[in-house]
Order: structure tokens, then C-alpha cells, then sequence
């Protein structure tokens, strides 16, 4: 884990950067709608396909191509007008449309074969994932999407900010867990002690935003982003 992760740093204030790319996608402007759909297909894209291929044993091209297939058709039918936050988190809103959409899938395929077409699309039995729900499946490769994101995020500012430095020391320390010690690291980088210190601390605390930032655009109102942000962060304070 990464040392000192309270959601919104000490002060413990929420950052407000990013519109919801939820209310995005709803939005009568067609640009900005199809910039809120590719945010949400970014951070959903691989939670789908792995929850796909694990409740209905799909190939792996059968599951990418059934993920692309569900995120194709939330862009043409808008079905992200229909999530209420007071009935559930968006994550538990978008397994169960894609469970929906797998299904009608399904059907649609059984129907064509009938009439003497060919399809791909054949579901067995749904499966759970050894040692826990669906449902924690689903959510584990969402926070594992969200993180992954996050560390891009960071990337690209340590380059903007020219900060690579800082965060090739964060990868090796906090990412890859490489085992070395502040003194290995800062003889390795010719650098003192307390560079790796305070480098480390920028990143983790650029991190730690970025996140919540993610997060932020993940959600829809302050109540449900609060839900979340505690769910993959904690609250320490």
C-alpha cells in the first residue's frame, strides 16, 4: 500500500476539477457527450471484459468483442441517462447493464442460429470467481482500471512538470516494490536522502489527487463520490 493516502490530504477537502463524465455523456452537445462515453469506456473498458469472460467463460476475443459491443451501444442508445445514484453506485449500474446486454445478446445469436446463421456468441452457465462475489470481482478490476489510470496521470504530469525523476523513484518504491531503501535509491540517483523523501512525497501526494480527480469524473453527486473515494483510498483522518 501506498504510505499516507487520506482522502484529500490533511485538510481532507475534496477536489472539484473534473465535471462528472456521467453528466457528460447525457449532454445535448455531441462532442462533449462522446468525451464523457470515452472517459467512462477508459475506466471500464477492462473491468467489462474481464467480468465477461469470467461470469460467462468467453474466449478472449469473444469478450473483447462483446465489451466493445456494450460500450458501442450505451454510446447509441444513451443508456447512462437512466442511472440514479440513490438506487446504487454507477459501478453496480453498469455490471448490471452489462449483464443485460450479454443476455439480450445471447438471445438475439440463439435466434439467428435458428434461422441458419453462424454466431460466436454462447454463454454457459454464469461462474463465480473463487473466494468471492461477482460483484467484489467486478469491483477489485475496477479499482485495479482506476489505479492504472492514475499511475498514466502521473506520468504524464512527473514529464510535464519535469519531475521523471520523482516519478521513477515512486515506480521502483511504491509501484514495483523493488525492496532498495531511501539510501540505495539516492546513491543510485546520486541524490541526498531527503531528495527521495520529499520526491517520493510529491508523487505520492500528486497520486493520491489524480485519483480522487479519476474518481470525481467516475461519479455523479458529493455523495456517491465520497462513498467511493473512501471505498478505494479509506479515511484515515
Amino acid at each position: 500500500m501506498i504510505d499516507d493516502t487520506r482522502i484529500g490530504g490533511a485538510s481532507s477537502k475534496f477536489p472539484a476539477t473534473r465535471r462528472s463524465a456521467i453528466l457528460a455523456s447525457c449532454s445535448d452537445q455531441r462532442e462533449e457527450r462522446k468525451q464523457g462515453l470515452d472517459t467512462i469506456a477508459a475506466a471500464y473498458w477492462k473491468p467489462v471484459y474481464q467480468f465477461i469472460k469470467m461470469k460467462w467463460s468467453q474466449s478472449t476475443d469473444d469478450a473483447k468483442d462483446l465489451t466493445q459491443s456494450f460500450f458501442t451501444r450505451a454510446m447509441e442508445k444513451e443508456i447512462f441517462k437512466d442511472y440514479r445514484p440513490e438506487k446504487g453506485s454507477f459501478r453496480t449500474f453498469i455490471r448490471t447493464c452489462v449483464t443485460h446486454f450479454v443476455i439480450n445478446e445471447s438471445k438475439y445469436a440463439n435466434r439467428l442460429k435458428r434461422g441458419g446463421d453462424v454466431t460466436n456468441v454462447r454463454l454457459e452457465d454464469a461462474q463465480e470467481p473463487a473466494g468471492e462475489s461477482l460483484e467484489e470481482f467486478f469491483e477489485k478490476e475496477w479499482i485495479r482500471s482506476l489505479f492504472s489510470l492514475a499511475v498514466d496521470d502521473l506520468r504524464a504530469l512527473s514529464v510535464e512538470r519535469k519531475k521523471s525523476t520523482y516519478f521513477a523513484l515512486f515506480e521502483r518504491y511504491d509501484l514495483e516494490r523493488a525492496g532498495q531503501s531511501y539510501s540505495d535509491l539516492a546513491q543510485e540517483y546520486g541524490i541526498a536522502v531527503t531528495d527521495v523523501t520529499n520526491y517520493l512525497a510529491w508523487c505520492r501526494r500528486e497520486f493520491r489527487r489524480l485519483i480522487l480527480e479519476r474518481i470525481r469524473e467516475l461519479t455523479l453527486d458529493d455523495a456517491e463520490f465520497r462513498r467511493e473515494a473512501r471505498l478505494i483510498l479509506g479515511d484515515r483522518s
